[in-house]
């Protein structure tokens, strides 16, 4: 499946401002301009990157940091959005890169170096490296900070823990944030087991479930009205709207977000495959078709037919065997997701012969919680475990109803 751009169209801009303590009652639309009560559906969404008019008035004078990736793009000008301010006369101190890198090639989990930018000469700092949050020093001289990053809805996606990092950091330094807000690919489910706080981790900061239903701009709300700041601290946030957008609304990422989900498959199964990762499974690592496939050289190939051997690649120099024949699945044709798959990982659980070390310590961070790898460990089915969610689904429902900007 490829990637598609949408094609431009003139578009009624909208403004949301969310200061020190806000929330979604506060929300307040720019003046003169009314909210459209039509449907979107027809629409070409507007990102808030694209919406310079809006949000310009607001680093006009003022030194700006850019948190940002390959993602940051817009695409009205064809061009990044570190690129583009800086031909508006914006003052860019700085750029922040986010796990990836700024350029987006960097392998899961490996640590990205400070240095410059080639293009621009600009100093980048990692968020991926020695420190995952912005420090006091590295925030002086910074009258605010922008954010524009692709999300794809998961909470062990670490943009959103960046997100938290950066916040903080600002709250801290009384620096604003402002968040460009963009669609979530999986905007159009909720599921999967609340986090629980005692496994809190990078790949999991807060008490939501795995796949959220949140845009970015959404989640900063939930982040500072919810009190999950240190000390309760809230940030100064600023959040530009999308226009046209609805949570339904299928998108195609233009751009890649990170090496491992190069298309549209990849990203809707995401949420679903990544439980492979705290397992010994390959989850399509080290192939072209990440997180589409999954399989083990040990798994049965009479069960698991599809054969595939990891390789070298970008986003992945040392996968899962390496060089190894591994028998799976092939999920590219699959149907799109609405909820996370779990009969998957309890079908490789009960054809393998290596029960006692299958789940490594990683999956208990993926999951949030020691109660799915018990649940699939006891045998119980996907329905049965769906149903021990319910509670904390209806829970964080009723929370994520007050920061939606979007139906």
């Amino acid at each position: 499946m490829k990637f598609t751009f949408f094609k431009n169209t003139a578009l009624l801009i909208v403004l949301t401002v969310f200061a020190c303590g806000s929330s979604a009652e506060k929300k307040e639309t720019l003046e003169g301009t009314p909210k459209n009560e039509a449907s979107h559906s027809d629409k070409q969404i507007l990102m808030g990157a694209d919406q310079f008019d809006v949000y310009s008035k607001y680093l006009e004078g003022k030194n700006v940091a850019v948190v940002a990736n390959q993602t940051s793009f817009l695409q009205n000008e064809n061009q990044h959005l570190v690129d583009f301010l800086i031909s508006k006369d914006i003052e860019i101190t700085k750029v922040f890169a986010p796990e990836h890198g700024f350029r987006g090639t960097a392998d899961a989990g490996e640590h990205v170096k400070d240095g410059i930018d080639s293009k621009t000469g600009i100093p980048l700092i990692s968020l991926y490296g020695n420190n995952k949050k912005p420090t006091q020093e590295q925030l002086k001289n910074v009258d605010i900070v922008i954010f524009d990053i692709q999300d794809v809805g998961a909470r062990f996606y670490t943009y959103i823990s960046t997100l938290h990092y950066v916040m903080e950091a600002g709250a801290e330094a009384g620096i604003p944030v402002m968040v460009l807000d963009r669609p979530n690919p999986n905007g159009h489910y909720i599921d999967g087991p609340i986090l629980e706080m005692k496994h809190q981790s990078f790949v999991g900061m807060h008490p939501i479930p795995v796949v959220h239903g949140m845009t970015i701009g959404e989640y900063a709300q939930m982040i500072n009205g919810e009190g999950w700041l240190k000390n309760k601290m809230k940030c100064d946030l600023v959040v530009i709207e999308m226009k046209n957008y609805d949570h339904k609304k299928p998108y195609s990422l233009p751009i890649k977000p990170s090496p491992n989900l190069p298309n549209d498959q990849s990203i809707n199964l995401y949420p679903s495959l990544c439980f492979f990762e705290g397992t010994f499974v390959n989850a399509g690592r080290g192939t072209d078709m990440q997180f589409q496939v999954f399989g083990a050289p040990s798994l049965p190939a009479a069960q698991f037919p599809f054969t595939y051997t990891p390789q070298s690649n970008e986003g992945a120099k040392d996968p899962k065997f390496k060089g190894q024949l591994c028998y799976g699945k092939d999920l590219r044709q699959h149907p799109p997701l609405d909820k996370l798959n779990l009969e998957w990982i309890i079908e490789v659980y009960e054809a393998d012969g290596r029960k006692s070390n299958f789940f490594t310590s990683f999956f208990t961070l993926l999951a949030g919680t020691e109660q799915l790898q018990q649940q699939i460990e006891q045998g119980l089915s996907a329905s049965e475990i769906r149903d021990s969610w319910k509670d904390g689904l209806d829970g964080f429902r009723q929370i994520r109803a007050k920061y939606l900007l979007y139906p």
